[in-house]
């Protein structure tokens, strides 16, 4: 999986640094963020992964990003979250709202049995990235989906999927009235940065939050959205790459664009990948209807 990049994070978990134990009930950036119990379309990618190369060993089970249902069988996520994994890997996606309790009750539950704790958590699906990731820094098509047993999902979970943009609709929507649109972050990601005597750390992760963020910029294939604390923002940190941002428009809420990157610390920007844009349109439509 991808890690840290020079200044910037490509916001996916970085797995080793997740535990069976409880984790604080806190995500997003833990200021301006609240828990998002009402955002049944967002969920969390799960991983079943061979992390020692040893098949006698149990495979690990972990929740690395975040991401949206799309329709009845499709969870949006980020193409670098399927990716660069060892080979046999079995994704899952849940739409728990505490996903991190959720797997410590099934590790105790299940012990040694990593397919049954993913299953107690999660519904199996087949991921899709697209086949031009990684992309250059101007479009890296950095987009996957997971598709999944619509009547097995919604057997475990009632949700409503999101509603996704038509083309170009940012770019309608020009500057001055992007500049006044309410966004909204949502995901199962870490806290911004704590420092201590060994340097950073994220704590949290694994509860379904949201946060307020606001226009910073737009091109082709990125909206930018500030995180900072003083207007009342909040933010998107690591576990929340795939995940959603919102846009209000017309007095709904619409699915523009996904968290890919940030700033290490997660203090700043969240740097999301458009879904109006040609290319991410192009990938969808093979799996969705598009409006």
């Amino acid at each position: 999986m991808r890690r840290l990049g020079g200044s910037m994070a490509v916001l996916a978990v970085a797995v080793g640094v997740i535990a069976v134990a409880a984790l604080p009930a806190a995500a997003i950036n833990s200021y301006n963020a609240t828990p998002a119990p009402e955002r049944t379309e967002v969920g969390a990618l799960i991983a079943q992964w061979d992390d020692d190369s040893n098949p006698a060993t149990p495979d690990r089970v972990d929740w690395v990003c975040s991401g949206t249902m799309v329709d009845s069988d499709t969870f949006l996520t980020a193409g670098h979250c399927t990716t660069d994994w060892p080979a046999g890997v079995r994704f899952y996606v849940s739409l728990e709202q505490d996903v991190q309790s959720a797997l410590n009750s099934a590790v105790a539950a299940h012990p040694g049995n990593p397919s049954a704790v993913a299953s107690a958590v999660g519904v199996e699906g087949t991921a899709h990235t697209d086949p031009a990731y990684p992309g250059p820094s101007s479009d890296p098509h950095d987009i996957a989906v997971i598709q999944l047993p619509a009547a097995v999902l919604a057997d475990r979970w009632a949700f409503t999927a999101a509603t996704l943009p038509g083309a170009g609709e940012l770019d309608a929507l020009g500057p001055q009235r992007l500049n006044s649109t309410s966004f909204l972050v949502a995901g199962y990601g870490t806290q911004e940065a704590e420092r201590g005597p060994g340097g950073q750390t994220h704590p949290g992760g694994g509860v379904r939050m949201k946060a307020p963020v606001t226009f910073d910029a737009l091109n082709p294939s990125w909206v930018r959205l500030a995180m900072t604390a003083p207007q009342g923002n909040g933010g998107a940190c690591y576990g929340d790459s795939g995940g959603p941002n919102f846009a209000t428009l017309g007095g709904s809420l619409v699915l523009v664009a996904t968290t890919i990157t940030g700033d290490s610390p997660c203090y700043a920007t969240n740097v999301a990948y458009r879904l109006d844009s040609p290319a991410a349109r192009a990938f969808l439509a093979g799996f969705v209807t598009l409006p």
